[in-house]
């Protein structure tokens, strides 16, 4: 088995604790290797390696398990590197959910504006993890979950020679979200998703080797036939349906912008004051847990559940121990995918080993769905210029490109309080 260093970037966050049971599970595929927990604050940390240390420890593996808030020194030699972290953290999340809404316009973590300032601060901090990295472990794999992992995967790509693949659960949860709530086991749904991230569509859909369409268009129309049944819980149905094609969930903010929208205004919350409510209540919860002679995390007081970054480690385990497997990646198209452009990082299938990932040919997407994909890659590209290293100019006419914007003024109107609010996670370029 791989015996290698790997850096966990976020390593104090609310899902590293799951993120570290998910590698505890892989534990013995890692014999003898050493994980660093990289993070800013040092009592988080601890808590987290305490954790981690413990369950490998109930477990009888061979894992040693570190913290620091030096990332430098918590990058030397590093054989692999995994970012997941939010700069400005759930504060800066509301930022970008509640001033859109201002201005009439969804507010969402990875979509629209609040997407593009998030990849504004993510990029620019990643800057500085790059920086470390050429210094401190230049050949190292980077295995990203920093959102919008496909924009800072496209500015890496493209201005940086650290190697990195980002990685999303979507395309294995889409399909087995819409199986369950048309009534259907999710575990009998076999689905290929391919476009961008968070914004795919299936090339396959089978349900026990049968298509899975027919399926949901019938409990699709059983839910619309039912008063009692809000439009909301059918609403992926019906796009799946219309469009012949699982769509990634965040499709219905540019298929249901009004409605959606509607609902935002409605709610006294966003999404991530939802989050912030229950926080403390994952601090105790890890708290309580690293005090434990056998800790065990709860569902429902953990940030994320029981385990998270769970792909991370089965890409990293096909890297490292040479497996040979197929899994949903966020790298260059290369041709994969004959819509789009080969320098694009596109989500496909990708073959797995020790030489590295390979995209997988798909084939098109359907013209009826293919139009829109293709304006979010535009989008996405460039977005991820400005990030790396545009000017205010840059950042505004990549956030007027964006299908939720669309409106020159609404993007400097959003652009320049948004910048101002966000002013301590960006660089000065972008501020002037």
């Amino acid at each position: 088995m791989a015996r290698i260093k790997l850096a966990y970037i976020g390593g104090g966050s609310t899902r590293a604790p799951g993120t570290m049971a998910s590698l505890i599970e892989r534990g013995q595929d890692f014999a003898g290797s050493e994980i660093v927990l990289i993070d800013l604050d040092p009592t988080r940390l601890e808590l987290v390696k305490t954790i981690g240390q413990k369950m490998a420890r109930i477990r009888n593996l061979d894992l040693t398990i570190t913290a620091t808030t030096d990332r430098h020194a918590g990058l030397q030699d590093c054989d692999a590197v995994l970012t997941s972290f939010r700069p400005g953290g759930f504060e800066a999340r509301y930022l970008d959910e509640s001033i859109p809404l201002k201005h009439g316009v969804i507010g969402q973590e990875t979509q629209g504006p609040g997407g593009f300032f998030m990849a504004l601060r993510s990029i620019y901090a990643m800057q500085g993890i790059l920086a470390d990295m050429e210094r401190a472990c230049p050949k190292a794999q980077l295995f990203n979950y920093t959102n919008p992992v496909n924009i800072v995967s496209e500015a890496i790509t493209h201005h940086s020679a650290i190697s990195i693949v980002s990685l999303c659960e979507g395309p294995i949860i889409f399909p087995q979200h819409l199986a369950r709530v048309a009534g259907l086991d999710p575990d009998q749904v076999d689905a290929v998703m391919v476009g961008l991230n968070h914004g795919c569509w299936s090339v396959r859909h089978e349900y026990r080797g049968e298509d899975l369409i027919p399926y949901l268009r019938e409990d699709y129309e059983r839910l619309r036939r039912d008063a009692s049944v809000p439009e909301s819980k059918y609403r992926l149905l019906r796009l799946a349906v219309m469009m012949d094609s699982i769509p990634a969930d965040y499709f219905q903010y540019y298929y249901s912008t009004d409605e959606i929208l509607a609902d935002m205004r409605a709610k006294p919350t966003t999404r991530s004051q939802d989050i912030m409510a229950r926080v403390p209540d994952y601090w105790r919860h890890y708290q309580e847990q690293a005090a434990s002679d056998n800790p065990t995390l709860e569902a429902d007081r953990s940030r994320g559940g029981l385990h998270e970054l769970e792909l991370a480690f089965d890409v990293m385990d096909a890297v490292f121990n040479d497996r040979k497997q197929v899994f949903p990646v966020n790298v260059p198209n290369h041709g994969a995918l004959p819509d789009f452009p080969d320098d694009l990082v596109v989500e496909v299938q990708g073959y797995v080993d020790r030489g590295g990932i390979t995209p997988l040919a798909q084939g098109h997407l359907p013209r009826h769905v293919v139009g829109l994909v293709k304006m979010l890659g535009e989008y996405q590209a460039l977005a991820a210029e400005a990030a790396w290293s545009g000017t205010r100019k840059d950042a505004v006419r990549a956030l007027a490109s964006n299908p939720l914007v669309q409106s020159l003024a609404t993007a400097e109107a959003l652009y320049d309080e948004m910048s101002a609010a966000l002013r301590d996670y960006l660089p000065e370029r972008l501020l002037s």
